[in-house]
Formats: C-alpha cells, sequence, structure tokens
C-alpha cells in the first residue's frame, strides 16, 4: 500500500485538472470498497480536498465485496468496485432501499504474475489457469505443462471479498459451472503481501490488477496469456484498451448512494471524480475509458438513472464491450 501511497502522490501533483471550487461545502463523504479502485478514489480524494478542505473525505479497502456489504447497509455513500454489481448484492440493496446509480471510471487488466526467476510459464491458457486455480488442480508445474519443471506450487491470491478474485473465479469456473477455486491459495487483501509471496517463492503465481504489476515490475514477471484469438498478450495500455487482452480485462467503478447525492458535498465530489477520472486513472496507472461513456454516466447523474446495466434476467452479467453494455 505505500508504493499505491507513492503513486497516488505523484497522481495528485500530475493532474493539473481544476475542479469548481467550493471552498463554503463541508460536512464528509465516505468511500470504501475495491483495493484496485483504492488508488484512483484516494487521487481524486486528494485532488477535490484542496479546493473543500472542510469537507472530510474517507476511502477504504474493505474489498469490492466488503464496501458493497457496507454500501447496502447505509455506512457509506461510494462504494468502489473492480466488477459489476452482482444480483444478491442488488437485491440486497432494494430490500434496505438503496437506490444507487452506477458509474465506470476506468479500465484495468488482471495481471497473472509469477516469480522473477521463473523462466518457463512465460505464457499460460485459460485451461491452463483452470488446472491451476481450481479445486482438485495441480499441485506441481509440470502437471500443467509437461515441459514445466517439477517444482510445486504457491499460489497468492486476492482475499474472497476482493472483486479481483470474484473476477478470476467467474472467468475461469465459467461462472460456477465448472468447479470452484481451490481452498489452499494464500489470502490477503492488501496487494503488497501478495507481491512479496510471489517475490520470495520462486514456485509461486499470483495475480491483481494490471496497476500494481506495473509498479513492482521489477520484483515479480507477469505471463502473457493466450486470448480468445489464440495469440500470447501481455497486459499494457493499449491490449487493456482494445480488448486484445481477453478474457482478462475488465472496467472498474464506483457506486454513488442516489440519497447521499442530495448532500452538496457528495454531489461536488462526484462530478470532481467524472471530471478527473480519466486522467486520475492513466496517472496512477490504469486506462481512461472513452470519452462517451465518461460522457453517458454524467448524463445518468443528472437524470438519476438508477440500477446496474450489467445484470442479465438470469443474474449473470452481461458481456461485450462496455460501449454496447453501458448506456
Amino acid at each position: 500500500m505505500i508504493q499505491w501511497l507513492k503513486s497516488t502522490a505523484v497522481a495528485v501533483a500530475m493532474l493539473g485538472i481544476v475542479g469548481v471550487s467550493q471552498a463554503q461545502l463541508t460536512g464528509t463523504v465516505a468511500a470504501d470498497g475495491s483495493s484496485t479502485v483504492y488508488p484512483i478514489t484516494e487521487a481524486i480524494a486528494e485532488g477535490f480536498s484542496k479546493d473543500n478542505s472542510s469537507v472530510r473525505v474517507t476511502v477504504g479497502i474493505a474489498g469490492t465485496g466488503g464496501g458493497f456489504k457496507k454500501f447496502v447497509r447505509g455506512e457509506i455513500d461510494i462504494s468502489d468496485a473492480s466488477r459489476p454489481i452482482k444480483k444478491e448484492e442488488h437485491d440486497a440493496g432494494v430490500s434496505a432501499g438503496i437506490e444507487y446509480i452506477e458509474v465506470p471510471v476506468a479500465y484495468d487488466g488482471l495481471s497473472i504474475v509469477v516469480n522473477k526467476t521463473n523462466d518457463f510459464a512465460k505464457q499460460l491458457t485459460v485451461d491452463q489457469l483452470k488446472k491451476i486455480f481450481l479445486e482438485g488442480g495441480a499441485k506441481n508445474w509440470n502437471e500443467v505443462d509437461a515441459s514445466f519443471p517439477n517444482l510445486p506450487i504457491k499460489i497468492y491470491s486476492p482475499g474472497t471479498d476482493s472483486g479481483t478474485f470474484d473476477y478470476l473465479k467467474e472467468i475461469i469456473t465459467n461462472a460456477g459451472k465448472s468447479g470452484s477455486m481451490r481452498k489452499d491459495m494464500e489470502l490477503s487483501e492488501d496487494d503488497n503481501v501478495l507481491v512479496r509471496g510471489v517475490e520470495g517463492d520462486k514456485g509461486a503465481i499470483g495475480y491483481f490488477g494490471s496497476a500494481y504489476y506495473f509498479e513492482n515490475k521489477d520484483q515479480i514477471n507477469d505471463v502473457m496469456i493466450v486470448n480468445k484469438a489464440g495469440i500470447a498478450t501481455g497486459p499494457t495500455p493499449e491490449t487493456i484498451k482494445d480488448g486484445s487482452y481477453n478474457p482478462l480485462s475488465r472496467p472498474l467503478f464506483i457506486y454513488v448512494n442516489k440519497k447521499s447525492l442530495a448532500r452538496p458535498e457528495v454531489k461536488a465530489f462526484v462530478d470532481y471524480y467524472l471530471n478527473n477520472a480519466g486522467d486520475a486513472a492513466t496517472k496512477v496507472g490504469y486506462v481512461a475509458l472513452p470519452d462517451e461513456i465518461y460522457d453517458r454516466a454524467e448524463a445518468n447523474l443528472k437524470a438519476g438513472k438508477v440500477g446496474t446495466q450489467f445484470l442479465k434476467d438470469d443474474g449473470k452479467h452481461k458481456e461485450g464491450a462496455l460501449t454496447d453494455i453501458y448506456k
């Protein structure tokens, strides 16, 4: 997290974007949730506070699932999420009378990483990821590929409340239809712990948001993933934005309590967030969304459009380009 804070501080210094001064504003804005979205929201919070020093903005890292739990209880104004809201989370909000507005803020890729001395797992297929991460899967690397050494696999994973955990789980289990995640992984909500684990074990493999890999690429290696076109592709801002780093690219979100928007300090903060999200995301290592998505988000906020656009009638998430899903 220290490195994230350094990155965030640099981002705030470099943004060079001016928000609408609301020096008369007071009050609080509470955000919590995804550790992946945290550096964007923290950079926005620090930039906003320069012109609004009487507003106290807090940003937590309870994980995407943990953030939604607080959100549907009405404990926070904004839930940071590294995946779209789930049906059960949406339903919990409805039961509690929580109306929300869904706001995409950036693109991210999920990086699969290995120890710096690992010179064999330079690329993996999704089927090989299943062998590694699914319950009952490979215990040694040569079980993943016969050309790999007979070396024990040690897995470092975000915690089960993490949207990053959910995202990988949904991909490799085919939304729960083809197994479950293995139980013997080392779990942590702190990405620093995951980096140190992978860095210290030759047989280790782990995963987290690509921006965090970019911050630590001198300590660990990333693994190219064979995409749907059969091409081994690594996560870069270009491959994440154009969708060729699939299926491990994803949009990031904030979810805003509609009732909270009636408070001037929250409304001003969310407006500032949208005006600066693309630049803040880029400065902390993520990928800005197309302008049309930010324009749609702004229109949805003005119209008070509540609910999610990412759930199908059967409760599963929609697949496809963000520009097609988010209207």
